[in-house]
């Protein structure tokens, strides 16, 4: 009988925005498969956690945090095997307020300059510094967590979906850069999930007003959207996250793996 099907064992792995949500998931899963975890977050003060994963305090849209996030790991693991480029933001904004009641949800430059500067050039500092690393070893794994939305589009997440789309873009790009160094890159695009910080009040309310509906009204009957008739659970993205670290799926590179129940075409 085989216990250790992924065989992550002394893996070293960095997940970005891992104090919360989808990328805490993840992290659990990887130090349960047996893999030495770093989480890297703005949230968390930089030291070992009671579980034994490691917490590194990191702005990801900075590189000397960046640079800073791979040498504390190097340091302490002496290795660098994976990295989830997990870490992002989503405020849902209109093109534009056609309705002129709530301009503070009407996409702005500050609103779009946050969201790219998380989504897009943190996943790129940190695939870039991550790569330098694996690059020596000539191994390693890169995933980064795209998103439905980035297939398909979205009402109220125009600028999300770019950033999600981008994050695509890089994956078949560094899949095909990286894959004479042995580095395999792949994608995850989940679809609706469970609550997550990302699904906040403050969040609903303003999706709900770019879909010019109430709170109550954003539609929660996945039946009808979604062919398995349910959410999704965090534990399922983490699930696929560990497979696609491990070298079980060696042969998978440059593409991202939609999760979605069915909802999506991707």
């Amino acid at each position: 009988m085989v216990t250790n099907w992924l065989n992550l064992d002394d893996k070293v792995a960095v997940v970005t925005g891992a104090a919360s949500g989808i990328g805490s998931y993840i992290a659990r899963e990887f130090s349960r498969n047996g893999a030495n975890v770093v989480v890297a977050d703005m949230k968390v003060e930089t030291r070992f956690a009671e579980d034994g994963i490691y917490h590194c305090h990191c702005d990801i849209t900075k590189r000397e945090d960046v640079d800073m996030l791979i040498r504390q790991t190097l340091e302490t693991f002496g290795k660098l095997d994976i990295l989830v480029n997990n870490a992002g933001i989503n405020l849902p904004r209109l093109l534009v307020d056609y309705r002129g009641e709530r301009p503070e949800y009407e996409l702005n430059e500050k609103d779009f300059d946050l969201m790219i500067a998380v989504n897009v050039k943190g996943t790129f500092l940190c695939a870039q510094a991550a790569a330098r690393e694996m690059i020596k070893r000539k191994q390693g794994v890169i995933i980064n967590i795209s998103s439905e939305c980035g297939q398909e589009g979205s009402v109220g997440q125009s600028c999300y979906a770019a950033t999600k789309a981008a994050i695509m873009g890089f994956t078949r790009s560094w899949g095909k850069e990286l894959g004479n160094f042995g580095i395999r890159v792949v994608g995850i695009a989940p679809g609706i999930v469970e609550k997550t910080n990302l699904r906040s009040d403050a969040y609903n309310e303003a999706l709900a007003y770019t879909r010019n509906t109430t709170v109550e009204g954003l539609n929660t009957n996945y039946v009808k959207s979604i062919p398995l008739g349910r959410e999704g659970k965090l534990d399922e993205i983490a699930y696929l996250a560990a497979f696609l670290a491990s070298d079980r799926a060696s042969y998978i590179t440059g593409t991202t793996i939609n999760i979605s129940g069915g909802k999506s075409r991707g």
